[in-house]
């Protein structure tokens, strides 16, 4: 397969293609493992009008959207494919440690109550360590 993908990928709008088509698979895949691990569905808290989890949701698609920005910035697509499943996965392992080291309440609870504050704060931690884990992968 790599041999029948390459003559498309050294045109521009091939690579471009190829970038986007790969990263916009990635973002659904991503966005669909933090729906299974919090306690409450994203999306109908955000139809609902839930600002804490449009807020924290935001946050996600922002970070691994970053991630991914990041990972372009590697030399061939294969690598790009790569280190952008190892930032997402390192990604969505500083959201369950978030989650974790928060004694003081239940982060997936308080965005679920509405707690705009809380979603926030996720906000703030996805782009923060997004930007963290993008200058690991250059």
């Amino acid at each position: 397969m790599k041999g029948t993908i390459d003559p498309l990928l050294e045109q521009p709008i091939g690579l471009m293609a190829g970038y986007f088509s790969v990263a916009v698979v990635e973002l659904i895949v991503f966005l669909s493992c933090f729906e299974l691990v919090t306690k409450y569905r994203c999306w109908h808290e955000i139809k609902r009008g839930n600002m804490a989890a449009s807020l924290a949701t935001g946050g996600k698609i922002f970070g691994i959207c970053n991630i991914l920005r990041f990972a372009t910035e590697r030399s061939s697509i294969y690598e790009f494919i790569g280190w952008s499943f190892v930032g997402a996965f390192l990604f969505f392992l500083a959201y369950m440690m978030f989650e974790f080291v928060t004694p003081v309440f239940q982060i997936d609870k308080e965005i679920a109550a509405g707690n705009v504050a809380v979603g926030f704060i996720a906000m703030a931690v996805s782009v923060s360590v997004s930007f963290v884990i993008g200058a690991c992968i250059v």
